[in-house]
């Protein structure tokens, strides 16, 4: 992948222009021995698909490489497991607007199982300018069959030369889904395995950016090659075990800031007190391998090291300061309380409700608040990373009560990952300097981070995210002017 900008992926896209084609990486007669088709039989098989030369492989995986620098492929998928069938199912499993109608007539295959379920090495690929692609796979000389293309009518349109098949692609994702299900009740409570079933069609990816957002680094007087210091100071305070330091670092880097780390010990010796930075970042991982439970132990070392409970404090106690918390550090925040200092009833986090890790890809709304870095983007809703084992806000007070920065676009599982109350993802001080949040918004700054980013904007060098950072180095700016 030597431009990642350049990925594509295994969703098929509804331009009806542009047609399917199978591109054969094995050249050698399908075959069905060890597929998953003959493991439902209860079946092994004798002749399994091979390979029919290392060379003609590597043509096939280098004429692939070419189609997608040169931006002919749109969408691409592996035959694996499950075959063609199960190939452009999934292909079309990733939204609800499309379908796809295929013609197998004239490939030379009578079988029709070997034609749909044979596991040969190959990919099916999207693509534009179908004439053109052909001419480049015949140069490399690499077999390829013309599938057909999408349509409107949501469902797999099969035509052979027996018969013409017709699969209903919402029915036939309920099934594929159904075996995660079962797998899943016996990994975490029962009935939250039937939400996610229950729920994984309802709760769809959907974006709404700011509006005066234009993506480019210029729009924001950015750029990845900053030359010379800009003055602004913020530290990394990061922890043994913790793995989001440098993702963080560039986040505040690329918007502006001068970043330097600080490791705890440096806080606790006293080689470092935080005075000459105005903007601090905990960040995520799992500080201490989470051994005394998320972020407890690290912030043990602030609480009970004289040193570095006084450079926290003093920093803190300072008018011209900011301060966030990404995951591991939003449970440091929390445990330190350092967000709702004023509350009688102190927030906790907790284990996830489904009592196992998650990680996702899921969409957050930015609420309106005084948040420094958020309210810029209040109103948006935007794709971001969980990845955490204890993210759930439990608040015992009533939500108006706290200073929310943002939610989980869904209050049920899994969108809302952990079960936190009011669906909450991040909260803020009540001045809005300090922001806790679950979601990595700094592992979701570029486009090309998000697993999926709409394909209007394709144009975009960063996405909405990056302005949480800048909006804070402009508050830092306007206080040190």
């Amino acid at each position: 992948m030597p431009d990642i900008s350049k990925a594509v992926g295994p969703v098929l896209r509804d331009e009806m222009d542009e047609p399917v084609i199978w591109i054969d990486f094995s050249n050698s007669e399908l075959a069905l021995g060890g597929s998953s088709f003959a493991q439902i039989l209860s079946k092994v098989g004798e002749q399994t698909p091979d390979i029919s030369s290392a060379a003609y492989f590597a043509k096939a995986f280098h004429a692939t490489q070419a189609l997608i620098r040169d931006e002919y492929i749109t969408a691409a998928h592996d035959i694996s497991a499950g075959g063609l069938i199960t190939t452009l199912l999934e292909m079309c499993f990733a939204q609800d607007t499309v379908g796809l109608a295929i013609d197998l007539e004239g490939y030379g295959e009578s079988d029709l199982c070997k034609l749909l379920y044979a596991e040969n090495p190959g990919v099916v690929v999207q693509v534009r300018n179908e004439k053109e692609v052909s001419k480049i796979l015949s140069q490399f000389g690499v077999k390829h069959h013309f599938l057909g293309y999408p349509n409107s009518s949501k469902e797999l349109i099969i035509k052979t030369d027996e018969k013409t098949i017709h699969l209903n692609i919402a029915e036939m994702r309920e099934d594929w889904f159904k075996t995660s299900y079962l797998f899943e009740k016996h990994q975490t409570k029962p009935s939250l395995a039937k939400q996610r079933f229950e729920n994984f069609q309802k709760q769809g990816l959907s974006f709404q950016f700011p509006s005066d957002f234009e993506g480019k680094l210029a729009a924001h007087n950015l750029t990845h090659r900053r030359a010379g210091r800009s003055g602004i100071k913020a530290a990394i305070i990061r922890e043994k075990g913790v793995n989001g330091d440098r993702e963080m670092a560039y986040s505040l880097h690329l918007a502006g800031f001068d970043v330097k780390d600080v490791h705890m010990t440096d806080l606790i010796s006293g080689r470092e007190d935080l005075s000459d930075v105005n903007m601090i970042a905990f960040v995520g991982g799992f500080s201490n391998s989470d051994v005394l439970g998320s972020a407890k132990g690290w912030a043990g070392a602030f609480l009970y090291n004289e040193k570095a409970k006084a450079a926290l404090d003093a920093f803190y106690q300072r008018e011209d300061t900011l301060s966030l918390g990404v995951c591991n550090g939003c449970q440091l925040m929390v445990e330190l309380d350092l967000v709702c200092p004023d509350h009688s009833k102190k927030p906790k986090m907790l284990h996830n409700a489904s009592g196992k890790f998650e990680s996702a890809f899921l969409t957050v709304e930015v609420t309106e608040s005084k948040s420094i870095m958020l309210n810029a983007l209040a109103g948006s809703r935007l794709g971001i990373w969980v990845a955490h084992g204890e993210g759930q806000f439990q608040l015992p007070m009533a939500e108006d009560d706290y200073a929310i920065a943002a939610k989980y676009a869904y209050q049920t599982y899994p969108g809302n990952p952990n079960g936190s109350d009011y669906n909450v993802a991040a909260l803020c001080s009540v001045d809005g300097r300090h922001l806790a949040i679950m979601p990595h918004l700094e592992r979701s700054i570029f486009p090309w981070q998000w697993a999926h980013y709409p394909a209007q904007r394709n144009e975009d060098q960063l996405s909405p995210w990056l302005l949480a950072f800048v909006e804070a180095r402009k508050w830092v700016e306007a206080k040190n002017s």
